[in-house]
């Protein structure tokens, strides 16, 4: 499963909002069930973040939201992410480096 949050972040923000991130991917990685995460601003517009984090399960992605830590310092970043998108998504393709793609069940039916 994937979480991926698109922000908005002013220049002045930005290094507040890395050390919130940092914080929020170190919270998130230490829960069970969480496969790592990683931050992005964008190339063309330097207001523009993503962050994307994987979780073996739609269940460990439950789990992981909710020791008092994370609601402490990850709610609140994730409440300040884009609403337009959906960002919550199911896997159904990865790969590792030199190997064939792998298709994985649909969670949906």
């Amino acid at each position: 499963m994937l979480l991926v949050c698109r922000f908005t972040v002013s220049p002045d923000e930005a290094p507040r909002f890395t050390a919130r991130t940092a914080r929020a991917l170190e919270l998130l990685a230490a829960q069970p069930g969480c496969r790592g995460g990683e931050a992005g601003r964008a190339i063309e517009d330097r207001q523009q973040w993503v962050l994307t984090v994987r979780f073996d399960s739609v269940d460990a992605y439950r789990r992981a939201l909710g020791p008092f830590p994370v609601r402490e310092h990850v709610h609140p970043l994730l409440a300040e992410a884009d609403t337009t998108t959906e960002s919550t998504l199911e896997t159904l393709l990865s790969v590792a480096p030199g190997a064939s793609a792998v298709h994985h069940p649909s969670l949906l039916g």
